[in-house]
């Protein structure tokens, strides 16, 4: 009776799958995006940010040009849409690690500044009255700038910095001798107390208003600065900008942890540890 010899190398299989071998070799190809493709959405993006704060409404506040300020937002929130959604799209470590670190920079930032705030309300509100009374001297140079102190005005039922007396600052409503305006020793129309039974805005309520004696001048205008109408609106409404606050937080914390915990996967991967 003949034996079964082994083989040298070991027990073999007894049919071999030829095919399943060439695939064990066969190497996919991973799909390429075209250079140009990926160059030029990403400089229209660059392009559609300048292009989109040009178009929005601001004007020139205090020296500021906030189409300046707008750009530089854009560009922030770009470079971080783009680090996220690539590096977690592509596995990159690199942009993961940036927009981890930008998120977190970004956070330490807004909680410094609102304790800063908090700590030092009396220079924050210095700053405030130089900025009103600022845009106070260009109120009718710039439409935007104008639209913006009626409408802070209408909202909080106020009138200048620190009163009525703050659009002296203003050529068009300086009540001194040199003045030939019309609007002379007046407020803009946003100062007055609206009348339920006029449908139409009045423009010129304001006219020759501060002529009269100041203790009629809340028969038709607003008294209070809006530093004050300000000043008593933030503890009315303590909790709703408490949780605007709270609510950026945990997104910003939230979108940290996702990062860090994407960037731990990646990292097990490449070291060969599968969770």
């Amino acid at each position: 009776m003949e034996l079964d010899r082994e083989s040298p190398l070991g027990p073999q299989p007894c049919c071999r799958d030829s095919a399943s071998q060439k695939m064990h070799y066969y190497r996919y190809s991973n799909a390429k995006v075209s250079c140009w493709y990926k160059y030029l959405l990403f400089s229209y993006n660059i392009i559609f940010w300048g292009v989109l704060s040009d178009l929005t409404k601001v004007t020139r506040m205090h020296g500021i040009d906030p189409v300046v300020l707008v750009l530089m937002v854009g560009v922030v929130m770009f470079t971080l849409g783009f680090a996220g959604c690539v590096g977690a799209l592509r596995e990159n470590i690199c942009l993961l690690n940036f927009f981890c670190g930008t998120i977190v920079l970004i956070f330490f930032l807004e909680l410094a500044v609102a304790v800063l705030a908090f700590l030092f309300q009396d220079w924050v509100r210095d700053r405030f009255r130089e900025f009103f009374e600022s845009n106070i001297k260009s109120y009718r140079d710039d439409i935007d700038l104008q639209n913006l102190i009626d409408s802070l005005q209408k909202a909080n039922q106020c009138c200048g910095a620190y009163g009525p007396e703050d659009w002296d600052l203003n050529v068009y409503f300086n009540c001194s001798g040199a003045s030939y305006s019309r609007e002379k020793c007046g407020v803009p129309f946003s100062c007055c107390v609206p009348d339920p039974a006029q449908k139409v805005v009045n423009t010129q309520c304001g006219y020759d208003v501060r002529i009269q004696l100041k203790s009629k001048w809340d028969e038709s205008i607003f008294t209070k600065g809006c530093i004050q109408a300000l000043e008593s609106w933030l503890p009315r409404n303590i909790y709703i900008v408490a949780g605007v606050f709270i609510a950026i937080s945990l997104l910003q914390i939230f979108g940290i942890f996702l990062a860090r915990t994407l960037i731990s996967d990646i990292e097990a991967v490449k070291a060969g540890h599968h969770f």
